[in-house]
C-alpha cells in the first residue's frame, strides 16, 4: 500500500547561507537552522580552533559535554575522549561523539562539519 502525504504534512527546507542563528567564538563561527522540530548545526572550525581554548570559556566545563552525530565535511578534526581514545575525521566520515572531549583543527584548513545532534546550546553563553 503506497503512502500518501496528507495537506498537513508540509515539506520544509532551509539553507545556511539565511541560517536562523550564528554564534562566534575565537577562531570559529557556528550557523544553526531550525527544520523539522530539529536543529542543524554547521561549524567553520578554523586553524588554531580548539575546543579547550576556544569554546571551553564560554561552556565552563572540563570538556564539551555535548553529543555530536556529525558529517565531516572538510579539513581535519582531531578528537580526545576523556577515556584517553583518539582519532583523526577528515572529509566523508561520520562521527558520533558522546559527552566529555576534546578537539582541535589539524594543519592550515579550515574544518568544516555539520552536526545533527549537538549543537543546540553550542558555544552558548547560559
Amino acid at each position: 500500500m503506497e503512502k500518501v502525504i496528507t495537506e498537513s504534512k508540509k515539506a520544509e527546507w532551509k539553507n545556511f547561507g539565511e541560517a536562523d542563528e550564528v554564534r562566534w567564538f575565537p577562531n570559529g563561527r557556528l550557523e544553526l537552522v531550525k527544520v523539522g522540530g530539529a536543529t542543524v548545526g554547521r561549524a567553520f572550525l578554523e586553524p588554531g580552533w580548539r575546543w579547550s581554548t576556544s569554546v571551553q570559556p564560554i561552556a565552563k566545563t572540563h570538556s564539551c559535554e555535548a553529543a555530536h552525530f556529525q558529517y565531516h565535511v572538510a579539513g581535519t578534526l582531531h578528537v580526545v575522549m576523556d577515556d584517553g581514545t583518539e582519532f583523526d575525521c577528515k572529509p566523508g566520515d561520520v562521527s558520533l561523539l558522546p559527552p566529555g572531549h576534546d578537539a582541535w583543527t589539524v594543519g592550515d584548513e579550515t574544518a568544516i562539519v555539520v552536526d545533527f545532534q549537538g549543537m543546540v546550546d553550542y558555544a552558548k553563553e547560559l
